[in-house]
């Protein structure tokens, strides 16, 4: 379909705290870059994104400052939006959901599919602090973890072992706000009936997304719908968040994932009077940049919504990342590990880019991926100052020296296969970069760029203009030569910051100084041009595109990582290991040479659904790097679909495929069982490429 405009979101971050870089490598650089090369396209095109300033996260945290939940989503929307702003993200408004259109906005949402008899009213019980008397949220909930010990896990999940929990598991469950044990009341609520729309759900995305969207946002929303879906509340008891809009419902507020989406749609208002255009049109193409951990609200509670409601686009993409870890361990803010933007941008002044870069060249599109100091330094200095910010230097430096400082003309009589070569890489980059952009690849699209900076070094290398003049003397006719290779250089270097842009706009801007060009010519028309910089036009000095990183700069920020961890207030208990069952006892001594025969390989779970009439059965495709596989692995009663999506796990890829319940399985995944009994995968303790070896 050809669309007329394009609306870009980009998820709204919890006003509760910083963000780190885990935020913007997740969906805020992604989006950026493929704004602001839409942007160069001249298409219509909108940025929208603003704080998320309800829900518990943000009352937790105004508990332990001490302070109210307005003065922290104060505070924080400052400091997240100037983090924004200094990083180049570049929103065509950043907004927030306390404002007075936003409340107006989802209030009137939730009216309408009241009125349209949309919700289910229920009673239920739940939690209640007498204390503080009010029902409790499951984050005000913390308890000892079932599975870990953890004496402080939340209602919702153990932040120690990741476990996802619910506050009935929790042994001895106690109030977050008063450490009172807990009793439960009756309350009312609303609930959106997502059973209802598992029809529409799947003819969307079943059969109109499978081929569009990226694996693992694909196989988590058929995780989800094969599961099953139920009846979600919309409505939760507190005094924070936007009241629901409905007599009898005084106390209650409506549900963070309810209002917070539609927060795109208020911003969208704000920003525009033309709102509905990008909302309501047919011809717009609405594409949600996330991370993993918000793809069932975007795909299939948000579009739901919009389709209950009626006279609303769907998003035509999701194109969600994976998380990235930092120096081997998962963010948490809890802990204090992470890098935050704020802070870099104070060590790391007018240094944007050579974040962006590290963040887009290692993006965790496919899979998790580590951030490391190290590979910080090791990308800004051998990628960027090495390759790129070597190649212009060195055609500026030739300019000056070689051509006075003039762009030297291009003699086709002089012309030879170097040339002609680079002229073919010139007007054939454009195709390739863009359509990696388009397909959401940037990581692709950043890799053939600094690609195409390294041709431009090599063809310097093997055109030696330095040498070249020096033979003048005796052969005039190589000045030709000389103005050829810094002519194409330079028309090069013209293309590079074309291409550069979107995910290098500070350096891109600093090219244009060098060139003496306005930001007309960054337009993606002008990319794989030959003619950008006019013979004889006199061009600037070259300045050095990015500066070397220290060592001893790598060594503070280590240190200062770890220097900031938060430890744990309570030690976990350590459980007695239970002995193994008898049926567990180590079986007869083999050979190497029987060992050697298994294959054993890491393996990351791209879908997994339920088998039919099978309790103990699901279903796996498993990337092995080489290859996808089918793997039916009797693991149900332990894992749900939707938790090991993007897992990596340890396969017997050489054991011989057998049926299962009519699918062939070829391969099996390696478990672990726990003294409780519950399986555990036997997995990489870091996040690896797909294939490896296990030895």
């Amino acid at each position: 379909m050809d669309y007329k405009r394009i609306l870009v979101t980009a998820a709204l971050p919890y006003a509760n705290g910083p963000v780190h870089i885990g935020h913007l490598a997740g969906c805020y650089l992604p989006a950026d870059i493929y704004v602001r090369y839409q942007r160069a396209q001249k298409r219509d095109i909108k940025f929208i994104c603003g704080s998320d300033e309800h829900g518990v996260p943000i009352t937790i945290r105004a508990m332990k400052e001490g302070i109210t939940p307005q003065q922290v989503v104060d505070k924080y929307h400052a400091l997240i939006g100037e983090s924004f702003k200094d990083m180049g993200i570049s929103f065509d408004i950043y907004s927030r959901t306390s404002s007075d259109v936003h409340r107006e906005t989802a209030q009137a949402f939730f009216k309408k599919l009241y009125d349209d008899g949309v919700f289910e009213e229920r009673e239920s019980e739940q939690y209640y602090d007498e204390e503080k008397n009010v029902f409790l949220a499951d984050r005000y909930i913390i308890g000892t973890c079932p599975v870990c010990g953890n004496e402080n896990a939340y209602g919702d999940q153990c932040e120690r072992c990741g476990s996802s929990l619910s506050p009935e598991q929790l042994i001895n469950p106690r109030s977050a706000l008063s450490n009172a044990p807990l009793v439960k009341r009756k309350t009312i609520h609303w609930y959106f009936p997502l059973n209802k729309y598992e029809d529409f759900l799947k003819q969307w995305i079943v059969e109109g997304k499978k081929d569009e969207w990226k694996a693992n946002v694909y196989g988590q929303c058929k995780s989800w719908l094969d599961s099953g879906l139920q009846p979600r509340a919309m409505t939760r008891d507190s005094n924070w968040g936007v009241p629901v809009p409905i007599e009898g419902a005084e106390g209650k507020v409506l549900y963070v994932w309810f209002d917070a989406p539609i927060g795109y749609i208020s911003a969208t208002k704000e920003l525009t009077n033309q709102w509905g255009d990008y909302w309501q049109q047919e011809d717009t193409k609405l594409v949600h940049f996330i991370g993993k951990d918000n793809i069932v609200f975007h795909c299939i509670i948000f579009p739901s919504m919009l389709k209950a409601h009626g006279g609303f686009v769907l998003p035509d993409n999701v194109p969600a990342n994976e998380f990235l870890n930092i120096e081997g361990e998962k963010v948490s803010t809890s802990r204090n590990w992470a890098v935050w933007v704020n802070d870099y941008v104070k060590d790391f002044p007018e240094q944007q880019d050579l974040l962006r870069y590290v963040l887009a060249a290692n993006a965790p599109e496919t899979k998790d991926n580590d951030f490391t100091w190290k590979d910080f330094q090791t990308r800004c200095n051998s990628e960027l100052s090495g390759n790129l910010g070597n190649f212009v230097n060195r055609a500026f430096v030739m300019m000056h020296k070689l051509c006075g400082g003039k762009v030297p003309k291009l003699h086709e009589d002089a012309m030879d296969d170097t040339d002609r070569a680079i002229i073919e890489d010139i007007k054939n980059s454009k195709a390739v970069i863009e359509a990696a952009i388009e397909g959401y690849k940037f990581r692709d699209a950043l890799s053939e760029i600094m690609a195409f900076s390294s041709k431009g070094n090599k063809y310097l290398q093997v055109n030696e203009p330095w040498n070249l003049v020096k033979k003048l003397d005796t052969n005039p006719e190589l000045q030709k030569r000389i103005d050829n290779c810094i002519h194409l250089s330079l028309q090069l270097c013209a293309n590079l910051a074309i291409y550069i842009n979107p995910f290098l706009p500070f350096t891109a801007q600093k090219m244009l100084h060098m060139m003496k060009v306005v930001d007309r010519m960054l337009e993606w028309n002008n990319a794989g041009r030959l003619d950008l910089l006019n013979v004889g036009y006199p061009l600037r000095a070259p300045e050095l595109l990015f500066r070397k990183i220290e060592n001893e700069e790598i060594d503070t920020q280590v240190a200062k990582l770890k220097a900031g961890l938060v430890k744990p207030a309570v030690a976990p208990e350590q459980k007695p290991v239970a002995p193994a069952k008898a049926e567990e006892a180590p079986k007869e001594i083999i050979t190497f040479d029987d060992f050697a025969k298994i294959d054993l390989r890491v393996g990351t779970i791209l879908s997994a659904e339920k088998v039919e009439k099978a309790d103990k059965l699901l279903k796996l495709e498993v990337d092995l790097g080489y290859e996808k596989r089918t793997i039916v692995s009797g693991i149900a009663l332990h894992f749900k679909p939707e938790e090991i999506v993007g897992k990596q796990v340890t396969v017997v890829a050489n054991l011989a495929p057998r049926k299962m319940r009519g699918i062939e399985s070829a391969g099996m995944i390696l478990m672990a069982e726990n003294a409780e009994g519950k399986l555990i995968f036997v997995a990489p303790n870091e996040m690896t490429d797909a294939g490896s070896g296990v030895k």
